[in-house]
């Protein structure tokens, strides 16, 4: 256990860090400087507790922290953007492709998009027939039809706009013409040094993922080491002392929730004297808070850095739907019973019949704005997915959170259009009180 404490400036930097993996000098120059000021200590303290690996590539000028886990969340991942705004988790396809036009750039650091799209669509030809690789193909010919040439162009263009948000590539003209028009080109180029610290498994050729069972392939990309690829020590390692600890601790950093009973042991490491004061240790190092009860973990991040998720706050109506789908949780007479769909879009029925402006936009589609509701609330670890389809289960955490709902302002006039008819606010939900945590007693 590290006994030093981290310099306040360094946790800051570690904190964001955490959520985004990579700090350029280029996009944020202040958290560069200061996370190679404090790199030795960083290094340590991520190492032994942890058991994540901090990279400083100076050359390149970029920092990576790569994290291992052995149950990493399915609902996380590169979010695609879509009309410049956060769009649904990258698919198989895109992430596919990202693999892909890495490797080319790693060969050719400077390459045109149709240079590119040749090189890849060469790759997956040669490999599609032994199933290694899905087919890719951007214009509709025979046997290829039109959603499925749009469908592969969407996914290159997701796979590129990741790689641009993240600072691996640059692209001299605008993607989407360049796709979209066959007469267009640009030009993509690459840093070969910072492509050179992106991927932090061991080699898929030598664990032989191709090989291996799909629910296996999670543990061999996690593997320090080749033997610990094997499915019987990623088994022997999460049962013992130490894959306990770091399971414990990776959640209570990584997780907005985590459940100490989540463990293979019958009684769980956070459960232990020793384990609950070595978590919260880490957790102020970081400078994260930690509400703990027996049966769960809320863990908070004052100021935003460690995580992109942005809930309680946002004014945006799947937002409000969660919160009053939440201040409702605990009144049920069975609170952590499964939660149905139904359910949620009687309340939400409900809450539309006192305020009917309120979600005027979901009209007729009240299951999507459940369905909303439900996401942000299973994102910020106060829902989980139950065996049964669109059914929830509320876990523990909802009872750390006291939401008052009350009535919004009536509508005010707040302008006259050109044509002289006035314009009017729509009822709003107004919500206080979000993300109000019980004081532990």
């Amino acid at each position: 256990m590290s006994n030093s404490t981290l310099d306040p400036e360094v946790a800051e930097a570690a904190r964001h860090l955490t959520a985004v993996c990579r700090i350029s000098v280029i996009d944020d120059p202040a958290r560069y400087r200061t996370l190679l000021r404090g790199q030795r200590e960083l290094a340590a303290f991520f190492r032994d507790e942890l058991g994540w690996t901090l990279v400083v590539h100076e050359v390149a000028g970029v920092i990576r922290l790569h994290k291992r886990r052995d149950d990493p969340p399915a609902d996380r991942g590169p979010f695609v953007t879509r009309d410049n705004r956060p769009g649904p988790l990258a698919g198989i396809g895109v992430l596919v492709l990202v693999a892909l036009v890495c490797e080319q750039l790693w060969r050719r650091p400077r390459i045109s998009l149709r240079e590119l799209v040749q090189a890849i669509a060469q790759v997956c030809a040669a490999e599609t027939a032994e199933g290694r690789l899905p087919p890719f193909r951007i214009v509709a010919t025979d046997g290829v039809s039109k959603r499925q040439a749009q469908t592969a162009r969407q996914d290159l263009s997701d796979a590129l706009k990741l790689l641009v948000a993240e600072g691996e590539i640059a692209i001299d003209t605008d993607l989407d013409r360049a796709l979209a028009d066959d007469a267009a080109d640009c030009v993509i180029t690459a840093n070969r040094d910072s492509l050179a610290t992106k991927f932090a498994s061991l080699s898929p050729t030598l664990l032989g993922l191709s090989g291996r069972p799909t629910h296996e392939h999670a543990a061999a990309l996690t593997a320090t080491s080749l033997p610990d690829a094997t499915q019987a020590a990623a088994v022997d390692h999460r049962a013992s002392v130490d894959g306990r600890r770091l399971a414990a601790l990776r959640r209570v950093v990584d997780d907005p929730g985590v459940d100490p009973t989540d463990d293979p042991a019958p009684v769980g490491y956070l459960l232990t004297l020793s384990g609950r004061e070595r978590a919260l240790t880490v957790a102020s190092q970081l400078g994260l808070v930690a509400t703990v009860r027996r049966d769960w973990w809320e863990v908070t991040n004052p100021g935003s850095g460690a995580t992109s998720m942005d809930f309680p706050l946002g004014r945006r109506t799947a937002r409000q739907a969660a919160l009053a789908l939440l201040a409702e949780l605990t009144r049920r007479p069975q609170p952590e019973a499964e939660l149905p769909l139904a359910e949620i879009e009687a309340l939400i029925t409900a809450v539309r019949e006192d305020l009917p402006r309120w979600g005027s936009s979901y009209a007729g589609k009240l299951t999507v704005l459940a369905q909303a509701a439900a996401a942000d609330l299973v994102a910020a670890g106060l829902l989980t997915r139950a065996d049964a389809p669109n059914c929830w289960r509320p876990t523990p955490g909802i009872h750390l959170w006291r939401i008052q709902v009350r009535r919004g302002e009536p509508p005010t006039r707040t302008a006259e259009r050109d044509s002289g008819s006035p314009a009017w606010v729509a009822d709003t939900l107004d919500l206080t009180g979000p993300g109000e945590l019980e004081e532990p007693s």
